[in-house]
């Protein structure tokens, strides 16, 4: 039979390309899903409305079998299916975590389950739950050193502390996993070492939901709220759904419900948080492409680096900022620069005669044209300056890339983040560009 060459055909081939490119793949036949879906269904949990798939893009996550509706609960998940302190408790960890003191944190709790099962291997009961989980994970604190530190400053600060805090968790606990050696014929060292913490911190710490547990004295008096929820952890992140999740003390279960319509066949997404980039990078391990709450911070040298630097008033001005919060959380964003970064930027470009104003500056108001066209024109400079550095980091990637093939997947992620920093500061460039033409106007009018 001919292909057809009309109009009519072109658009059904449009169409038909279309809906292949973002409709995932079933995976539901999968043996690791059979599995887990016996395991789900012993536990009193059967969804009729997700299906597991791979999409591209994202990845692994959920389709939809049947059109959901605004308002719908997507996914209600037993508290018998939940990982959480009191599985730890009940368990053959119990007695153990009892006697030690101090006691340990929550978060130990679940992070010495999770390597111990997998530990057990065919032997654990929460197998084919772990069975479905990531083998690695993508967060700073496992990716290499030079990789990290391709990452934009700020990020990378918190990557560094990220870090530290995981190495810091893992030596403060050796302790407590010495004292489970009974358990085990193999010594505790080999079992319980920093790359298998690592993995179990991060699958805590990028699939947790939220469930706040009654306060144990088995436990430490850090904050208890974290819960692991099998199936219900392969929803991916998108910034522009809005969905209900919370624990339901009546049916005893953890629910779902979304904000939106969802056709048969599409990927099924929940949020996060309104989280941009850094934040998504540094907690989840990935970055959201187009994402609306993505930003470029401006840190404080950055932001006196195009001032003058005569200035007698300069410290004086930088702690008042400092002292009304006027120094962090500076950022070019999708809108442009931000309301925060224009109002420190004004407040630094007072000219000695209008310090006296600063307090109003920081209330919104206009001091002087002056002041307006300088303040603008430092954010221009800030702004071109970080494209041209985000441009070098991205060569710089790209050769990367070329002679270092192992770590092509890290590679990627820091490209795609300094990609999408990249045309958030070029759609700020051409904001501030139509600021500036009024002030532009009255010089051509002057003249």
């Amino acid at each position: 039979m001919k292909m057809g060459r009309g109009r009519t055909s072109r658009i059904r081939r449009r169409k038909l390309f279309r809906s292949s490119v973002s409709r995932g793949v079933n995976e539901s036949h999968k043996p690791e899903f059979i599995e887990l879906k016996k395991w789900l269904k012993d536990r009193k949990f059967e969804d009729t409305n997700l299906i597991p798939a791979c999409f591209p893009g994202t990845g692994r996550g959920l389709m939809s079998k049947t059109s959901l509706q605004e308002g719908q609960v997507i996914i209600s998940l037993p508290e018998s299916c939940l990982l959480t302190t009191d599985t730890v408790i009940r368990s053959y960890l119990g007695a153990y975590i009892a006697k030690w003191r101090p006691p340990p944190s929550p978060l130990l709790a679940l992070c010495t389950f999770l390597v111990s099962e997998k530990h057990a291997g065919d032997q654990s009961v929460w197998k084919p739950y772990l069975e479905i989980l990531p083998k690695a994970y993508t967060c700073p604190v496992c990716l290499e050193p030079e990789v990290v530190k391709l990452f934009p400053q700020p990020l990378r600060a918190k990557a560094e502390e990220q870090r530290a805090r995981v190495r810091e968790f893992f030596s403060s606990s050796r302790g407590f996993f010495s004292s489970l050696q009974p358990l085990f014929s193999e010594a505790v060292g080999s079992i319980f070492s920093y790359r298998a913490l690592l993995w179990a911190w991060c699958t805590v710490n990028t699939r947790a939901v939220y469930v706040k547990q009654r306060q144990r004295r088995d436990f430490s008096a850090e904050p208890d709220t974290c819960a692991l929820a099998p199936y219900l952890d392969l929803l991916n992140h998108s910034p522009r759904v809005q969905v209900e999740a919370a624990f339901n003390e009546e049916t005893r279960c953890y629910e779902i419900r979304t904000a939106s319509s969802c056709r048969k066949h599409e990927e099924v997404f929940i949020c996060y948080g309104p989280h941009d980039n850094q934040r998504l990078l540094l907690e989840y391990g990935f970055v959201s492409i187009h994402n609306p709450h993505a930003c470029v911070y401006v840190s404080e040298d950055i932001l006196v680096k195009y001032l003058p630097s005569t200035d007698k008033q300069m410290n004086k001005k930088i702690s008042i900022l400092k002292d009304h919060d006027f120094i962090e959380n500076l950022t070019f964003g999708w809108d442009g620069p931000s309301w925060r970064l224009l109002t420190a930027l004004k407040l630094l470009c007072l000219e000695a005669e209008e310090f006296t104003c600063w307090k109003k500056v920081l209330l919104g108001e206009i001091i002087s044209d002056t002041n307006e066209k300088t303040s603008l024109d430092i954010a221009q400079k800030i702004c071109h300056y970080f494209i041209e550095e985000t441009n070098a980091v991205l060569q710089k990637v790209s050769h990367m890339k070329d002679e270092e093939v192992a770590s092509t997947n890290q590679l990627t992620l820091v490209e795609t983040l300094w990609t999408e920093e990249l045309k958030i500061l070029q759609a700020s460039a051409l904001i501030l560009n139509s600021l500036q033409t009024p002030f532009r106007s009255r010089k051509s009018f002057v003249n």
